[in-house]
């Protein structure tokens, strides 16, 4: 995804100021997670901030401490099934995967795709983990920002 497309996206919702967004990935694990960690950091009051997966699994400790590296605490978040979120007021979805087929939501909120890589990275080391982690972190707190004009 080029830097000009996801600005322009960002951009729109910003003046669609949507009241729900909802992050979808696979297992809702990392990157929809840390999405909505910190959307709801960067939200304003009203708006509500949701993550979702087609195949739930548990959050990933490195998403939790990647985010508590910049003062956002999701220890109290879990995974849920896409199924389990009512479709009625999400009005954007932005989806997060990259490599991976991504959830599908019914509803008739605007899609948005916005393809970052899995910061899990099998074969990796710890810190290269950790630090694959930040740099999604940081890719979605550089989007996020535009999107609520932060």
């Amino acid at each position: 995804m080029t830097d000009q497309c996801w600005q322009a996206e960002a951009e729109e919702l910003r003046k669609l100021a949507p009241k729900h967004l909802l992050f979808l990935c696979v297992a809702n694990s990392a990157r929809s997670q840390m999405a909505e960690g910190v959307a709801r950091s960067l939200a304003p009051a009203g708006v509500t901030i949701s993550s979702a997966g087609s195949k739930p699994t548990k959050v990933n400790p490195l998403a939790i401490e990647a985010l508590d590296e910049i003062g956002i605490d999701i220890r109290g978040h879990f995974s849920k099934s896409v199924d389990t979120i009512p479709p009625d007021g999400v009005e954007v979805v932005i989806t997060l995967c990259a490599e991976e087929e991504c959830p599908v939501f019914l509803g008739k909120a605007r899609r948005i795709h916005w393809g970052l890589p899995d910061p899990g990275g099998a074969g990796l080391g710890e810190e290269e983990r950790l630090q694959s982690f930040r740099l999604v972190r940081d890719e979605l707190e550089r989007r996020l920002a535009v999107v609520f004009g932060r």
